[in-house]
């Protein structure tokens, strides 16, 4: 995957490779606990939450079976997401080494052996996709159609230039789908739509921060990077961000969900959409700004905006007509 892990701790710039069997001995089992946390990333299955979004819009809520099924759908995806992440470290392992960031990951810094890496990555990665064909066929279909983009991203895909970003964004799409599929509901377009334009500016944001995060030195740890300039990536966020507010809007007024409401409620949460697009833009432009997952957990603006939101909606969808 593209999404960063804050940094645990510095390690020497001279310090050797280790062997691909063996890792660094760790003092005790806590210590080498936190090392395969931290792998995982359970910090970026808040983007999971993408998989839930159609439980909430759907009126399903009030059923315990499809929140059960949604939340397994969730942590299939959690699970994928992390098997990917473990196998993505292992590849990338000479690369991340030589990243300002990325070299304090435990495979980089030689705290998990990277066959522990393709082991742990493989056995979460079965799990998710039996699981996903016990919930339902399609969902197991999706996790399947996910797990293959990554590893085409992984291997071609990130080095050609808007391609990478489109992949990204096409995860996030998948997420969506795999809630549709979790609680078989129909799948709007336009929500559909605007997850995927959110995405894509989020993507793209992403590789502004990198830009000035590496500076000189981009194209060398990210070569598709080369390609990139502040100024376009700008032009393209501004475009991406007001498409993504329509999107939302007609979404709003003109699905399924904005009927069964009834009334024209639904559309005044733009307000909050509108508040999470801007605060996120200006904390691209600084220091902290760039990955999605970090921020949202870290700015206490952008989790008071999404509480409301999701608090706003629910009422909205579940009050009594």
């Amino acid at each position: 995957m593209t999404e960063e892990s804050a940094a645990m701790r510095p390690i020497a710039r001279n310090q050797p490779a280790t062997s691909i069997d063996r890792a660094p001995e760790r003092a005790g089992g806590l210590g080498r606990m936190r090392d395969f946390i931290v792998l995982i990333r359970p910090r970026q299955w808040v983007k999971n939450g993408f998989v839930l979004a159609p439980l909430l819009f759907s009126g399903k809520a009030g059923n315990p079976g499809a929140v059960a099924d949604a939340i397994g759908a969730f942590a299939c995806f959690c699970m994928l997401a992390s098997g990917i992440y473990c196998w993505n470290d292992v590849v990338d392992y000479n690369a991340d080494r030589a990243h300002p960031t990325k070299r304090n990951r435990p495979i980089a810094a030689g705290l998990v052996s990277r066959t522990a890496g393709i082991v742990l990555g493989s056995v979460f990665v079965v799990i998710s996709l039996v699981l996903g064909f016990v919930i339902a066929p399609k969902l197991g279909l999706v996790l399947a159609i996910y797990a293959g983009l990554n590893v085409a991203y992984s291997s071609w895909l990130k080095h050609l230039v808007l391609v990478d970003v489109f992949a990204i964004a096409a995860f996030f799409v998948l997420r969506l789908l795999a809630g549709v599929t979790a609680i078989d509901v129909h799948a709007s377009v336009w929500l559909l739509l605007c997850g995927g334009l959110l995405s894509l500016y989020l993507g793209f944001a992403k590789r502004r921060h990198e830009l000035a995060l590496l500076a000189a030195g981009s194209s060398a740890q990210r070569a598709v990077l080369l390609h990139y300039d502040a100024a376009t990536l700008d032009q393209i966020s501004g475009i991406l961000l007001s498409v993504t507010i329509v999107s939302y809007i007609m979404y709003t007024i003109s699905s399924s969900t904005a009927a069964a409401v009834g009334s024209e409620a639904l559309s005044y949460s733009t307000i909050f959409v509108l508040y999470g697009c801007f605060r996120y833009l200006i904390l691209t432009r600084r220091d902290h700004g760039g990955d999605p997952a970090a921020t949202l957990l870290t700015d206490r603006g952008l989790i008071i905006d999404v509480a409301l939101w999701i608090a706003y909606c629910a009422w909205i969808v579940y009050r009594p007509i």
